[in-house]
């Protein structure tokens, strides 16, 4: 009998719901950090830090994927990489590794291909805890989506006011 394949996760807490990304495109896990804000950027992109000559956005998933929590006091950023790019996720708690069988993960219910479900592409029942398992790049994508200009900005942008 062959075995299912099975796939390297890093899980991690924000709120009280656990999220996973593949650990191949983690990088390391930073606590605290001085960000730099960006102004007018999206809500969701908290600033940009500067890592060993990099500069990384960073951004809460808590904002775009609908999970309430307080805003923790020295931040825990999980530094993913996308082609060459880097990118810093607030967590609350960094957990464990955990090496998932292809058929124990669950599709998503989430019905629209839009939205805070977008970067959602699995679910695993462990023993103690349902995981949700992201998708890093369709999770920076959906971050990076430029919001609708108001009028307001838009009369600025054109030299009006």
């Amino acid at each position: 009998m062959n075995e299912p394949p099975m796939h390297d996760f890093c899980t991690f807490r924000i709120g009280d719901a656990c999220f996973a990304v593949p650990t191949a495109g983690v990088v390391e896990v930073l606590r605290g950090g001085h960000l730099t804000r960006v102004p007018l950027a999206p809500d969701a992109i908290l600033g940009l830090l500067h890592l060993r000559g990099r500069i990384v956005p960073v951004i809460d998933p808590a904002i775009h994927l609908g999970v309430s929590r307080k805003t923790p006091e020295q931040p825990t950023h999980l530094v993913i990489a996308l082609q060459d790019d880097w990118y810093g996720l607030v967590i609350d708690e960094m957990l464990d590794v955990l090496e998932l069988p292809q058929d124990r993960i669950e599709q998503p219910t989430t019905s629209s291909a839009e939205g805070p479900g977008e970067a959602l592409v699995g679910v695993f029942a462990a023993p103690d805890r349902l995981v949700h398992l992201l998708d890093p790049q369709r999770m920076i994508q959906s971050f990076m989506r430029p919001r609708p200009q108001t009028l307001e900005r838009q009369a600025i942008s054109h030299g009006r006011s």
